[in-house]
């Protein structure tokens, strides 16, 4: 089971990671109602909007209390009560962030394309957002019930079970399994906050008078874009969500394995969202749809070659080396010294 002092820091460190969204959500609220294109929102989309705001102000106050409480009732102690509490809190947190994310959406489908895809829109944001952040969570608690933090962690979702969790790895260059949790929940704090700061850019373009004067197919890859910074952010903030609400914050192989996945397929997201919003930039500047598809297809080859290209190419060539070097042992390494004789 991971140590008490690791599940906190872990919490504090999630609570942190999920702070950041609302923080950035709640900016582009402020400053949306002194943009010139609010003005032309009818009434029922301001009060959404503000509707919004209230509920990102929830989710402010609660993600905040968890600091407050380990100072004033925890005197600093690493406590299991401590633990707890923000585990509850980040419960609760997640579902006004979920809405307010929801609304928003709402709101940049409407202005661009109507009650229909206004429909589809929330619908699929509030399903996104709640299905990765409560509905995995949800599934195995349905297989493996409720952990509980004085017994032995259950297995993480894909139904592994405590010896595969604890199971180390024997390469050379081996990495203590809480540490290896820490690195990918930072990775993720890595590439979140840019995201963020995106999506609310993204936001806000749509309320300014220029937005007004693009081609409706710019305002479409706009969308687009917007959707998949979205999705991005919903998937940076799953891995957390997933830790409080299935296991507790346990320290587990499976979890590790799963939140690596969130972080590769939010960066696999994240790449075209930024392209096609550079499409829009460029064909804004330079006026020619066939220099904005060069340069947005340009970034996507390298953001892919050095997000994943480059990174599957050394690691290959690391175990390549391995295997010259002897540090590799056993069936696998003696199956790829075969599969080389014979080539």
């Amino acid at each position: 089971m991971a140590s008490l002092k690791n599940k906190v820091q872990n919490a504090l460190d999630e609570a942190r990671l999920l702070i950041l969204g609302s923080q950035v959500l709640i900016g582009f609220h402020f400053r949306s109602v002194f943009e010139n294109g609010f003005d032309r929102v009818p009434k029922e989309g301001k009060e959404l909007e503000l509707a919004a705001l209230y509920l990102l102000l929830i989710t402010l106050a609660l993600l905040i209390a968890p600091g407050s409480y380990h100072r004033l009732a925890a005197r600093g102690n690493d406590t299991r009560e401590m633990h707890s509490f923000t585990s509850a809190i980040m419960d609760f947190a997640l579902l006004p962030l979920a809405l307010a994310l929801a609304i928003d959406m709402l709101m940049v489908a409407r202005k661009i394309g109507g009650p229909a895809l206004s429909i589809v829109t929330v619908c699929a944001a509030a399903g996104a957002a709640l299905g990765f952040w409560y509905g995995i969570s949800f599934v195995h608690r349905l297989r493996h019930g409720s952990p509980n933090e004085e017994s032995e962690p259950q297995s993480g979702f894909g139904g592994r079970g405590p010896s595969s969790d604890r199971h180390k790895d024997k390469s050379p260059h081996h990495t203590k399994l809480s540490n290896k949790i820490r690195h990918v929940l930072t990775e993720g704090r890595v590439v979140l906050p840019g995201a963020q700061a995106l999506l609310g850019f993204q936001f806000v373009t749509v309320l300014m008078d220029s937005f007004e004067r693009l081609p409706v197919s710019s305002k479409y890859v706009h969308f687009i874009s917007l959707c998949l910074i979205a999705l991005t952010v919903i998937l940076l903030m799953a891995p957390a969500a997933y830790h409080r609400l299935a296991i507790r914050g346990e320290e587990t192989q499976s979890f590790y394995e799963l939140a690596s996945r969130f972080v590769l397929a939010a960066m696999v997201t994240l790449a075209p969202g930024i392209c096609l919003e550079l499409f829009v930039v460029v064909r804004i500047v330079s006026d020619s749809v066939r220099a904005s598809v060069m340069f947005a297809i340009a970034f996507l080859l390298i953001f892919y070659g050095l997000w994943f290209g480059l990174s599957i190419l050394l690691r290959h060539r690391r175990r390549s080396q391995e295997l010259e070097s002897g540090e590799v042992k056993g069936p696998q390494a003696a199956a790829r010294k075969t599969t080389r004789i014979q080539a």
